[in-house]
């Protein structure tokens, strides 16, 4: 899955990313959400810097994950677009002042790939499945490709997300087939 993500040109890349942005900031506008945790890109995952702006403009506090032990949940610190970025220890981009919050009630989680039944696959450190132990779980959105929807099963410790956003639109919850 990584191969054929990455295989995806340029140009089909960039329009897709922009309408899965669209497809976010329209699940944000039935869900209401005061805080979203947001994702900073990494290994070709959708790149969609559009629609943190627009989220921002609409009041959305951005929050970016943290990595504060390998084995724990991930944090959330509260980002502003444009400020000062500094690499991590896992080599993810971060706030240069980490402005800790409380777990965001949504989440945006970037997958690999995905399945029809909402599970997703990451890149194995399990950092989303223990962060979505925490109770109250917050809302999921996935975030795809949809050519990289696959068939494979699940673990015990496989959390389903809510629903998943690719170019088309989403996939699972409320919004399915906007």
């Amino acid at each position: 899955m990584l191969a054929a993500r990455r295989a995806i040109v340029a140009d089909t890349r960039a329009q897709w990313d922009g309408a899965i942005g669209g497809h976010i900031v329209a699940w944000w506008r039935a869900a209401q959400v005061e805080a979203l945790g947001v994702y900073w890109p990494l290994k070709d995952e959708p790149e969609l810097s559009a629609a943190y702006a627009e989220l921002a403009r609409l009041g959305v506090r951005l929050l970016l994950p943290v990595v504060k032990e390998r084995a724990a949940p991930l944090a959330f610190a509260q980002w502003r677009i444009g400020e000062a970025m500094v690499k991590d220890t896992m080599g993810v981009a971060v706030p240069a002042e980490l402005r800790f919050e409380a777990m965001p009630p949504a989440l945006l989680v970037p997958c690999l790939g995905f399945n029809a039944q909402g599970y997703r696959l990451g890149y194995g450190g399990g950092f989303y499945d223990r962060t979505l132990e925490h109770a109250p779980r917050p809302r999921t959105v996935g975030v795809a490709y949809a050519c990289l929807q696959g068939d494979f099963g699940s673990d015990a410790h496989d959390v389903a997300l809510d629903c998943i956003v690719t170019e088309r639109g989403v996939i699972g919850g409320p919004l399915a087939g906007a």
